[in-house]
């Protein structure tokens, strides 16, 4: 498809609470509230302001199971002092954050607002972790899937047990992902799990679905997110109210999205779509998407690039924040996203390639390491999965990468890409039902 010309938008601020396996203290107002008031502080905005600058907002959470809740973003707004302007809820399961964060985007590209608040949640810790699983599973086909025990681990492990059988992907390399995104996280003082890792600690957690082991796997969370994003009006909106121009602007230049059936077992092998660095001999054996790659991500990816005008992502983008929900689909991502061919996304990660230059994981030599940093936050594995806000977290952490301020939001900068220029932010729902990739980049 061609992308009609449509005005600039610019991700002007972000907020994001801790994220925690329990919020006790808080119900979900309050805690997106920690969100908003962070990103407006950023830019010198005041509550009482908030009339006056913006024009709607878009709310995302998953589930109204764990809260108990219908129509809970409605109840935010008011509690945010947005009422009476106009909003509406998406859901889209684990992608729900990133079609949030594009939903606003579109309100602003569009010319329908001039300020678009993004803002997604959710307390998981409401339920037990079986009920919890329960209704994760109500994602997958409750009238075929889910009778036979259709929770996401199983779907997933079978996915990379073919994965390694196509391709000859190890247990290791899943390992490796685990080391590197929980080591990051230990310099980010929102992540849920801040752990020095080894391959054996990962290899010797508890097995959940073989291969994927307790390590290998996000774990469910309290936790909120928010954004701002405003045309160029929107930013005289905002400087009139403030009466300071807003600083290290971050410019959105793609959006994409892509989608498949929901049973895998419906999916059809046809030819690989193929980017713009791609050639039809790479796959000629290929049997795609099978159930070892996800078609929509690779949509999602294609669509993404062409808007922003990239032709080699492992070439023109700096760091990637992708939804790493297991180890393996990490890897299944790095392939998607064209970031290295099909069948090679476990020896894209042990070259070192995703790893942060200059850490020292206890790995030893990586031949590649720096490359292209992947999850530098910490994904979703270590900094947890509260899954309304977790594509609005990776929005926020790839706006601070870019502004070069992450040691003043995270208070370290051992994580911060050196001179980045150009992000990309990925969101996975189901096993690649709803996928989203919109890149951000430097004003």
């Amino acid at each position: 498809m061609a992308f009609k010309k449509t005005r600039d938008v610019y991700f002007v601020s972000g907020g994001i609470s801790k994220f925690a396996k329990a919020r006790p203290e808080v119900t979900f107002q309050p805690m997106v509230k920690e969100a908003y008031d962070y990103a407006l502080k950023d830019i010198g905005l005041e509550n009482k302001q908030a009339q006056e600058v913006f024009d709607g907002s878009v709310a995302s959470y998953f589930s109204d199971h764990f809260s108990r809740q219908l129509m809970a973003g409605i109840m935010i707004q008011d509690y945010l002092g947005l009422c009476p302007l106009p909003s509406h809820r998406v859901e889209a399961g684990g992608a729900t954050g990133g079609v949030c964060f594009q939903e606003a985007y579109k309100n602003v590209a569009s010319g329908v607002m001039d300020t678009c608040v993004a803002y997604g949640f959710e307390t998981m810790s409401h339920v037990n972790t079986w009920k919890g699983n329960e209704f994760i599973a109500l994602a997958s086909d409750v009238s075929f899937d889910y009778p036979v025990g259709g929770f996401y681990s199983g779907y997933y492990a079978m996915m990379v047990v073919r994965h390694m059988q196509e391709f000859g992907t190890t247990v290791e390399q899943l390992a490796h992902v685990s080391v590197k995104n929980h080591i990051n996280a230990f310099h980010n003082k929102y992540a849920q799990k801040r752990k020095r890792l080894t391959i054996k600690d990962v290899r010797n957690s508890e097995m959940v679905a073989w291969p994927l082991t307790m390590l290998d796997i996000c774990v469910m969370s309290d936790g909120a997110a928010c954004g701002i994003l405003a045309s160029e009006d929107g930013l005289k909106k905002i400087r009139k109210a403030t009466g300071k121009d807003p600083k290290n602007l971050v410019k959105v230049t793609g959006i994409g999205r892509g989608t498949d059936a929901m049973r895998m077992s419906d999916r059809p092998h046809k030819k690989v779509i193929l980017l713009a660095h791609e050639k039809a001999s790479d796959y000629k054996d290929l049997k795609y998407p099978g159930i070892h790659s996800f078609r929509a991500g690779r949509t999602a990816s294609k669509l993404a690039y062409e808007h922003a005008g990239i032709k080699d992502p492992l070439k023109e983008i700096d760091f990637v924040e992708l939804h790493d929900a297991y180890t393996s689909s990490e890897i299944q991502t790095y392939e998607d996203m064209g970031l290295c061919k099909y069948g090679e996304g476990g020896k894209f990660v042990e070259s070192g390639a995703p790893f942060l230059p200059n850490l020292d994981y206890g790995l030893g030599k990586l031949p590649r390491q720096g490359e292209m940093p992947v999850n530098p936050s910490g994904g979703l594995i270590a900094c947890g999965h509260p899954v309304g806000a977790t594509g609005l977290m990776q929005a926020v952490f790839a706006l601070w990468q870019l502004q070069g301020s992450m040691k003043k939001h995270v208070g370290d900068d051992t994580i911060q890409v050196k001179n980045a220029k150009r992000g990309a932010i990925h969101s996975h729902a189901g096993t690649g039902t709803y996928v989203t990739v919109s890149i951000l980049e430097k004003a």
